[in-house]
């Protein structure tokens, strides 16, 4: 496995808050960074020039969807999934133990692994640690995850005891079938919302010894105090290493994760509420269909340099989605895209400047519910 040669470049003194560093197969990592979602190899309705021109370097492809289509052997001989899609950056690939659970009309977590039915064409399949670590050493991802089990919130405590078990045996598993390989696999802490069982899985993640550790099932319908309590309890215990917060891709989210350690996420929110129309602004969220934007000429964000905000205004937008044209989603997800990325260098320049909380503050009072 890799060397991260892992770094803090800057620290805010106000919070948690951090600018780090990493190193890739396909390049240095800067954090803290939002990883659009490319779930079959393709963050929807952009092209990779559309994310060179944002400033994205890392997107994150889903091993479930994958590996049923085109299949990773296919990619593997079309040279790894950076040559497959044409991206020189990074991606991450995760484990895709949830979708296998999360899509199947039949599904069976085993001791051994995960029985399921494709939501395909309704094949059967069986995941293994072992065969996750297979599936993306065929991939070529740079960042590669464990399986795991994902836990919903609401769930019977002895659920999640025994869901943290078989995640914690199927992260020494995965990290003892990785072999020789320069690709960098994480550790995924679970535990639910049980503090103490959080902490244990922590402790046994760390036993194993990987480079850099996620933290899952958050941000699954629990009210966001809990998410921050328990993200809280965590990031101390892991700050020598990157803190990956899955799932997570809402502006105020993201700041909050920041200004609690975290150095990197991961969401559909922003490439999906565009193509249903939702637009971020620094206001809040809008829903671009809206009336009142039929004759409004101005760009969604007076101050955005997105492609999007320097050529077309609200109304054209408007008019695109009312007429169903497909170059809509594309003009919305460039902005989402482009705006969170340009958040987080706000963000970075708080964290510099020792201001941080200041900036989360005022960003927060400022951003209204959906309007």
């Amino acid at each position: 496995m890799k060397e991260l040669n892992f770094r803090v470049i800057a620290r805010d003194k106000s919070s948690k808050a951090r600018i780090t560093s990493f190193v890739t197969p396909h390049g240095v990592v800067e954090t803290p960074v939002f990883m659009p979602v490319g779930t079959a190899g393709s963050v929807k309705a952009v092209k990779v020039d559309d994310l060179y021109e944002i400033g994205i370097k890392i997107i994150l492809a889903n091993t479930y969807h994958l590996y049923l289509q085109p299949g990773d052997e296919v990619i593997k001989e079309a040279c790894g999934l950076h040559k497959f899609i044409n991206w020189e950056g990074v991606i991450l690939t995760d484990s895709g133990g949830f979708q296998a659970f999360s899509l199947s009309r039949i599904k069976k977590i085993r001791e051994d692994g995960i029985e399921f039915q494709s939501f395909r064409d309704g094949s059967k399949h069986f995941f293994t640690p072992e065969k996750i670590i297979e599936i993306q050493k065929n991939l070529g991802s740079d960042i590669i995850m464990p399986l795991d089990i994902c836990t919903p919130y609401g769930l019977e405590e002895e659920e999640i005891k025994e869901a943290s078990r078989k995640t914690i045996e199927w992260a020494k598993i995965s990290k003892n079938s990785l072999g020789e390989t320069n690709q960098i696999l994480f550790g995924i802490i679970q535990g639910g919302f049980n503090l103490n069982l959080r902490r244990y899985c922590l402790e046994k993640m760390l036993e194993i010894d990987f480079p850099g550790y996620a933290i899952g099932s958050l941000s699954v319908g629990e009210p966001k105090d809990l998410t921050f309590e328990i993200v809280n309890e965590l990031t101390p215990l892991i700050s020598n290493s990157p803190v990956y917060l899955m799932g997570v891709g809402d502006p105020i989210s993201i700041l909050n994760g920041i200004a609690s350690g975290v150095d990197m996420f991961d969401s559909v929110l922003p490439t999906r509420i565009a193509r249903n129309r939702a637009l971020f602004t620094k206001r809040g969220r809008i829903t671009i269909t809206n009336a009142k934007y039929e004759r409004d000429f101005s760009p969604i964000e007076e101050d955005c340099g997105c492609y999007t905000c320097k050529n077309y205004s609200k109304a054209y937008l408007r008019h695109l989605f009312k007429a169903g044209e497909i170059l809509a989603a594309v003009l919305a997800t460039i902005h989402n895209l482009y705006f969170l990325t340009d958040l987080i260098n706000e963000a970075k320049k708080a964290i510099i400047d020792n201001m941080f909380l200041a900036f989360l503050s005022d960003f927060t009072k400022n951003y209204e519910s959906e309007k």
